[in-house]
């Protein structure tokens, strides 16, 4: 079993990491390789329909990576690609720019779209799809279910990366009936944490017609698909312990950004971010990854601040007296750094 402890005064975490299953999956599906019963593709189909529940899409495509699932939507697209001012992937604008699609930033409050801002620039503007993520900056929802009416009445495909939102119970994220297209990463860490891989789904068959030629390119091996079908089966339980963490942890936090929205992480305002980093690297060792990103950033907040990246955890980190041992670290540690 493995544990978080405080020795001598330090916090040690660990790193969220594939399960023993889906490494067992793998490995199962590297001996079966070698097999002249093998049968090429009966993994893929497998995980595809493990795609379908998860998103309710009808057609699915399971790729290397989420960064590969973008570039195939994006190979299908032509003209403006509308993005968020902050707390989207940087990935979107830089793969616009390799695809030679234009791409326009909309304001938004702290990463979160504004429903009627939104409305008003389509109104005036010719955009021909949005990409944003589930969580603006991980840390707050976005408003999924107004956006989607938004971009849907005026004919503008809304791509939604919901690589921090796969398996909400909630179903206000990650769901087909909400988004043009659903995109992933299902490296580490995240909701779907198979180590590598990715996929894109939708109910728009022209769009994965479209793609074909990039996605035979880029697609994802066995050992992926073996991996990705067992963890779908623990994005539910992923999602639900990362947000209710973060929920407890932006009660105790009062500098917590959109300290009201369900998150993945939880962003604190700070003077000097930095500085505030460097004393908590001192003070918690994350084994096997890190938790902490510095802002001013594009992919989370243009605003100083230091996100805590509870997504990034294993989930036998996130229990209440863990939890309570953190906030009494950040807490004495942001006094210091704030004096």
């Amino acid at each position: 079993m493995v544990e978080c402890f405080i020795n001598q005064q330090k916090l040690t975490l660990r790193a969220k990491r594939p399960s023993l299953k889906s490494s067992q999956a793998t490995c199962q599906v590297a001996r079966d390789l070698c097999s002249v019963h093998y049968r090429s593709g009966e993994e893929l189909k497998v995980v595809e329909e493990s795609i379908r529940n998860l998103t309710g899409h009808h057609q699915v495509k399971i790729v290397n990576s989420g960064d590969a699932a973008i570039l195939s939507v994006m190979s299908t697209l032509k003209g403006t690609v509308l993005i968020p001012d902050q707390g989207g992937w940087s990935g979107f604008a830089k793969i616009a720019h390799i695809m030679g699609l234009e791409t326009r930033k909309i304001g938004t409050n702290m990463g979160i779209m504004v429903p009627e801002v939104l409305a008003e620039f389509l109104d005036k503007t010719p955009v021909t799809a949005l990409f944003l993520t589930s969580f603006a900056a991980y840390t707050a929802e976005q408003p999924l279910k107004e956006i989607y009416q938004i971009c849907d009445e005026r004919d503008v495909l809304l791509v939604e990366d919901a690589s921090g939102a796969l398996g909400d119970p909630s179903k206000r994220l990650a769901q087909g009936k909400q988004a043009h297209v659903i995109l992933a990463s299902t490296g580490s860490p995240k909701m779907v944490n198979a180590g590598s891989g990715g996929f894109f789904s939708t109910d728009r068959e022209e769009l994965v017609v479209d793609s074909k030629r990039i996605t035979r390119a880029l697609r994802a091996s066995p050992l992926t698909c073996a991996a990705i079908k067992v963890e779908v089966q623990n994005a539910s339980k992923s999602f639900s312990k990362t947000v209710k963490a973060c929920n407890f942890l932006k009660k105790e936090f009062k500098n917590a950004f959109h300290r009201d929205k369900r998150g993945v992480n939880v962003c604190l305002s700070t003077a000097d971010p930095r500085k505030l980093a460097y004393h908590l690297r001192n003070q918690i060792e994350v084994l096997g990854g890190g938790m902490f990103t510095i802002c001013p950033r594009y992919d989370r907040l243009n605003e100083p601040a230091l996100c805590l990246e509870i997504k990034n955890l294993d989930l036998r980190c996130l229990g209440s007296e863990k939890l309570g041992e953190l906030v009494e670290m950040v807490d004495e540690l942001l006094v210091k750094v704030e004096k």
